[in-house]
């Protein structure tokens, strides 16, 4: 862009120098036609006068697109700022029902464990009891075998 720029200040500084080295030239009245009359003007300063006219032209053009461009990124920029906050909410949102999920899950998982355990627990705690009874069973058995060798 700053090329662009660059070329375009040199063409009009040269247009410039030109129209004013050779002023008379311009200034030369001649016969110039409308179409429907002939009237003696200087021809150069009506092509001088012309080709300023139509860089204003141009200018006041770009100078508008330049502005519509600009408040239209801005109308984006700001479009883009609310669906930005749309999304961090949603984002919020889902992490918040995955966190209340996860905690339902762990204490789902947590009570599951813990009634496993208690379960493991109660079978353990039998199987101690029947050992228990077992030995004190076998161990009456080997009383009453060595009193009865005596």
């Amino acid at each position: 862009m700053r090329l662009k720029t660059l070329f375009l200040l040199l063409i009009v500084i040269a247009m410039g120098a030109l129209a004013t080295l050779n002023w008379a030239a311009l200034a030369t009245p001649a016969t110039v036609s409308l179409g429907v009359m002939e009237v003696q003007a200087p021809l150069g300063l009506i092509m001088l006068a012309l080709t300023a006219l139509l860089c204003v032209f141009f200018l006041v053009y770009v100078l508008t697109l330049q502005g519509s461009v600009l408040m239209e990124t801005r109308r984006h920029a700001k479009e883009m700022t609310v669906q930005r906050e749309l999304a961090d909410r949603a984002e919020a949102s889902r992490f918040t029902e995955l966190r209340t999920f996860l905690e339902a899950q762990h204490r789902s998982g947590h009570q599951a464990l813990l009634e496993r355990l208690d379960a493991l627990e109660a079978r353990i705690l039998a199987r101690v009891l029947e050992s228990d009874n077992s030995t004190a069973a076998c161990v009456g058995q080997l009383e009453d075998q060595l009193r009865h060798r005596d």
